[in-house]
């Protein structure tokens, strides 16, 4: 394995022999490489009749290897050879190359990017910064070294740095910018900008929006995902001279506003220029059979296979399975199925009519026991193993009934351009990027393709792709393997959703006991409640008749006449009066006096007539019964 530092020097040779910028990218490349130089190289500059010959002796493939020697032999006979460029980069032309550095710089809201040999000093940068942002080196901190704070005199070349550096400047003796240029800033940052992209080859115009702050690095990786041509390989005309820098944002790069024209195509390498050249020719070469694989790809000489033998392309085309710009996905499965039935019969696999979200919602998000593999039929009509794939393995009664019960199958067209890059899109968004590239890299002949999904807690994971040029035993052995690992997870999701649905039974059960009893508690606070206030009615009650009966009382007590005196000359009835409670009451009256003021008197004392009877003792009778209105003296 090479060392951090032999990467780095690798990193920066494969940079500087292939002119990828995009250190991610060049990364990926390494790694896929094992790290080895000149595969890498050969894999991005791919070959066709040489390879490279590595400073150590070993050969990165068979064939016959170019040197320095042989070159000059290989440019006299390039008039029977010009399809064949092979290209041989000395390592030892890379290493005496200085190495470059990439510094991005950050102050406040302004981005410098400074590209320095590693032989340079820190106070160079530093200088650089001055004229760029109008600082003096003095006001100047230089901050986001890995080692920490370093001297204007240090070398970048003893810091041992990546190619690409992030820094910030910070200026602790100098005031803040006013707040009314940060505020414009960031309103022109705000702003999206409409980009009308033509694709030159197929005449095909797109709209995309795009906000201000976008870089123009981002516009181009977009366009990859629409049109399948690699960043690198992009030939743009439209661009403002001002914009020279891939990490330039939009707001920056000089463009018309809010609507601006570009144009993209695929630039040719100089084979594919010879190759178009000699397109021109009239003459007709034959090819031997071990020179077949020199044609994988006859349309890019603009020759149909049908035009090849003399009959009209149009004559072999059929109806497509699949709309171009299809709005619906569900409508769009509809023609695919439809299609699909009159070209290869009524036993097929029952494609799910809906979206992709929904065909994850039906395989994945129902209950573990319901739950399914996705299985995703990639079709391609110009691929030379569709009809053979769909006739005979993909329509096989085994794998038709082995599919309808272990999967949810969902199709998508890959012939029309604009539906291929609607699918990458969706794979990228669902699958990831990595998934993505890998579909995006599928030859045409490699088509159709048979994608494995199985659903997982937080993500989709792509079992296995499945390509056309397979058998019906291959095929079902590795479907049935894709539902051995499913099973095996299923039974664990079983598990786990058995105990969890035991947890929330458990967890439904103490609330419902926890309900009742709040009920009963509630029931118990009521009739509580109830007996108080019905308590404190009648408490109210009793005291309203109470102060009823004193405020009769004294109004009899009010009412009555004086008590006559003992010298008065009238008749006086002298009237004593023993109470229930044993006590006495004595009162004298005028003879003339009405029975009722005796009623009144006793009522007056707090034994109303109507409550108490008046009882006299000899003879005994019931003085209550009598007439009220009549005088002492008749009674």
């Amino acid at each position: 394995m090479a060392s951090n530092m032999d990467r780095e020097m690798i990193l920066a040779d494969f940079q500087a022999c292939t002119g990828i910028e995009n250190i991610d990218e060049a990364i990926t490349l390494l790694e896929q490489n094992n790290w080895d130089l000149v595969a890498a190289i050969n894999g991005v500059i791919p070959q066709e009749n040489g390879i490279l010959q590595s400073e150590y002796g070993g050969e990165t493939g068979q064939g016959p290897a170019y040197g320095p020697a042989s070159q000059s032999a290989a440019s006299a006979s390039a008039p029977s050879s010009s399809a064949f460029r092979p290209v041989v980069p000395s390592r030892q032309i890379v290493e005496r190359q200085p190495r470059m550095l990439d510094f991005r710089v950050e102050y406040r809201d302004r981005n410098v990017d400074v590209v320095l040999e590693d032989s340079c000093t820190v106070g160079e940068i530093k200088q650089i910064l001055e004229n760029e942002l109008q600082i003096p080196v003095s006001k100047m901190l230089l901050k986001g070294w890995k080692t920490g704070d370093v001297e204007d005199s240090t070398v970048l070349k003893t810091l041992h740095l990546p190619k690409n550096n992030c820094l910030y400047v910070l200026t602790p003796d100098l005031p803040p910018p006013s707040s009314s240029h940060a505020g414009a800033l960031q309103e022109s940052l705000n702003q999206n900008f409409m980009l009308i992209v033509t694709h030159r080859e197929v005449q095909r115009e797109y709209n995309l929006n795009f906000s201000g702050s976008s870089t123009i690095q981002e516009v181009k990786r977009n366009v990859y995902d629409l049109t399948s041509i690699p960043v690198r390989h992009q030939l743009w005309e439209g661009w403002p001279p001002s914009a020279t820098d891939d990490s330039m944002c939009l707001v920056a790069a000089g463009l018309t506003y809010p609507c601006h024209q570009l144009t993209v195509g695929r630039r040719s390498s100089p084979a594919q220029a010879r190759e178009e050249s000699e397109e021109q020719c009239t003459d007709v070469h034959m090819v031997s059979d071990s020179d077949g694989d020199d044609f994988e790809d006859a349309p890019e000489f603009g020759v149909d296979d049908g035009e090849m033998f003399g009959i009209a392309s149009s004559a072999l085309r059929k109806s497509p399975m699949m709309p171009e710009n299809a709005e619906n996905e569900g409508d769009a499965l509809l023609q695919f199925t439809a299609e699909f039935s009159s070209r290869y019969g009524d036993c097929h696999p029952v494609y799910f009519i809906g979206s992709l979200e929904a065909a994850f919602q039906e395989a994945f998000y129902g209950k573990a026991r319901d739950r399914k593999l996705l299985a995703i039929y990639l079709h391609h009509d110009e691929s030379v193993l569709t009809n053979v794939f769909c006739s005979q393995m993909l329509c096989a009664e085994s794998i038709v009934s082995y599919l309808s019960q272990n999967f949810i199958t969902w199709a998508w067209d890959m012939t029309k351009e604009a539906n291929r890059a609607r699918f990458l899109t969706m794979c990228t968004k669902h699958f990831g990027s990595v998934v993505a590239q890998t579909i995006r890299t599928q030859k045409t002949d490699q088509f159709p393709l048979f994608l494995i999904i199985m659903g997982k807690r937080s993500s989709n994971e792509v079992l296995n792709v499945i390509q056309g040029n397979t058998t019906v035993d291959e095929l079902m052995m590795r479907l049935m393997a894709a539902v051995e690992i499913f099973m095996a997870q299923q039974q664990e999701d079983i598990k786990d959703e058995d105990e969890r649905e035991a947890r929330e039974n458990m967890k439904r059960e103490q609330d419902e006991a926890y309900r009742l009893s709040l009920e009963a508690d509630r029931a118990k606070r009521e009739a509580h409640e109830r007996e108080v206030a019905e308590q404190s009615r009648l408490e109210q009650m009793r005291k309203e008749q109470e102060e009823e009966r004193e405020a009769i009382r004294l109004s009899l007590e009010q009412s009555l006449p004086p008590e006559p005196k003992e010298e008065n000359t009238e008749p006086v009835s002298k009237l004593r009066i023993r109470t229930p409670s044993g006590e006495f009451l004595e009162r004298r009256f005028l003879a003339s006096s009405q029975l009722r003021v005796v009623f009144d008197f006793v009522a007056s004392k707090g034994f109303p007539w109507d409550e108490f009877k008046l009882l006299s003792t000899f003879p005994r009778r019931d003085v209550t019964q009598l007439d009220p209105n009549k005088s002492l003296l008749e009674v």
